[in-house]
Order: C-alpha cells, then sequence, then structure tokens
C-alpha cells in the first residue's frame, strides 16, 4: 500500500487491525508449542496478547524500532479511546494500542518479516511456554 494512503488510517483502525494480526501469530505459536485443551490455549495466549504484556514488550524494543516506527508507535499511543483494558493500567493500556497499532501499519505496508521479528521478540520478552 502507498505510504500516503498508510497515512490516512487512524491510530484506531491500526490499531484493531493490528489486535487480530498479532493475536493470530501468537495463538499460531501457542498452538505449534502446546497442543492442548482450548482453555489451557486461551490461558497461554492471555501471557503475550494482554495489555501488560504487550506493553513490556514494546518498552523492551522501544529502541530497536525505526525512527518511522516509533512515529506509529506513538501516535497509537497517544490516540484518544473510549474504552480502557479491564485488568491493565491506563499507562498499560495505551502502550499496547500503539503496539497494536504499529503491527497493524506493518501489515498494512506487506511487512510481515517485521511483525514475525517483533512477535518473536515479544515472546522473548514475556518467556517462552
Amino acid at each position: 500500500m502507498e505510504e500516503s494512503r498508510l497515512r490516512t488510517y487512524s491510530p484506531q483502525t491500526l490499531a484493531f487491525l493490528g489486535d487480530a494480526v498479532y493475536s493470530m501469530h501468537i495463538r499460531d505459536y501457542v498452538v505449534r508449542t502446546a497442543n492442548c485443551a482450548a482453555h489451557k490455549l486461551h490461558s497461554k495466549t492471555i501471557r503475550y496478547v494482554s495489555a501488560k504484556a504487550q506493553a513490556q514488550a514494546i518498552d523492551a524494543m522501544r529502541e530497536q524500532l525505526t525512527e518511522e516506527e516509533e512515529d506509529i508507535f506513538r501516535r497509537g499511543m497517544n490516540t484518544k479511546t473510549a474504552n480502557s483494558a479491564k485488568n491493565a493500567s491506563l499507562e498499560d493500556y495505551h502502550k499496547a494500542t500503539g503496539f497494536e497499532a504499529l503491527v497493524g501499519w506493518l501489515h498494512l505496508k506487506g511487512e510481515d518479516e517485521r511483525i514475525v521479528e517483533l512477535v518473536e521478540k515479544a515472546i522473548e520478552i514475556n518467556g517462552k511456554i
């Protein structure tokens, strides 16, 4: 997708997409690593997709982001939202929204390798199963 068109998407839209993309990558990892009952898979998945886990991951990765990625992350993090996570601080929720916006933006750009790189780092940061 063209950069000019990418810039027209709101941070909330990017985060909406990024949430799904990130969740799919994490679910794929969890299923391949721990073939078990669905309720156990869900519990293992939460370890990586919760706002707290995403905030931890992005905090550890910030220095490794490109200038452009950092800009997208900040736009997502600073966006005003009507929602908040039930089990997370407002700060963690905003960081997670920024992380999801970054993943959504990378997906629309077709940068799947970079998404995999970030997902693998997030898994390392939050501990492998």
